[in-house]
């Protein structure tokens, strides 16, 4: 039996819009957010027929889970696997602030980033487990279904690259857009892309 997931990254927020590591700081999602959180729930309920939608716990993907829930009278279910990476002391930061401090942990963090230990946060390996934990399980409960999960660029980069059996150097290379859709299939133990970073509902909003 095959299962549909609809992964979708969370709106806007401001710290997406001047770029701050955000992590697992509670950023709520901007006006630009909430419009795009409603406009991915028009465009997901246009097409499928969702039995459950998953989230990260924190509140700029809670938000946008409960657009896409609510044509369909579903509550939304927060899983821990979906939560954002943690960026340690480096949340809350500017890329630039992080330089001033951490500069050569910064500059392993863009050209390898599975091997950057960022102080006080959490390892690419690491997200990347329990993410695919969170898939694989959330699958195997809703064989022949289609469910929405909803998380973060890290969290569904880190997807994606296993989707498409890709080596952690492409993982800066994964479009992954606020309120970009993806859709993969899960087939027995076998994950497949079907489509990726879509946000082309968001200019005819």
């Amino acid at each position: 039996m095959t299962t549909t997931l609809i992964l979708v990254r969370h709106g806007q927020t401001e710290w997406n819009r001047v770029e701050r590591f955000r992590g697992r700081h509670d950023v709520p999602l901007n006006e630009a957010g909430l419009a795009q959180a409603e406009a991915a729930g028009r465009r997901i309920a246009a097409e499928w027929q969702p039995t459950a939608v998953y989230s990260s716990p924190l509140s700029r993907a809670m938000v946008t889970a409960e657009a896409i829930a609510r044509p369909f009278g579903l509550a939304v279910q927060p899983h821990p696997g979906l939560i954002d990476i943690d960026y340690g002391q480096w949340q809350g930061l500017t890329p630039d602030e992080v330089r001033g401090q951490w500069p050569d942990v910064l500059d392993r963090w863009y050209r390898d980033p599975a091997s950057a230990y960022i102080p006080g946060g959490e390892l690419l390996a690491i997200v990347a487990e329990r993410a695919i934990a969170a898939v694989r399980g959330l699958a195997a409960g809703h064989e022949g279904e289609a469910i929405v999960l909803v998380s973060h660029v890290v969290v569904n980069r880190v997807i994606l690259l296993r989707a498409l059996s890709m080596a952690w150097a492409s993982f800066w290379r994964i479009g992954q857009e606020n309120g970009a859709i993806n859709v993969l299939k899960m087939e027995g133990r076998d994950l497949h892309l079907v489509t990726w970073n879509d946000t082309c509902y968001l200019q005819h909003h």
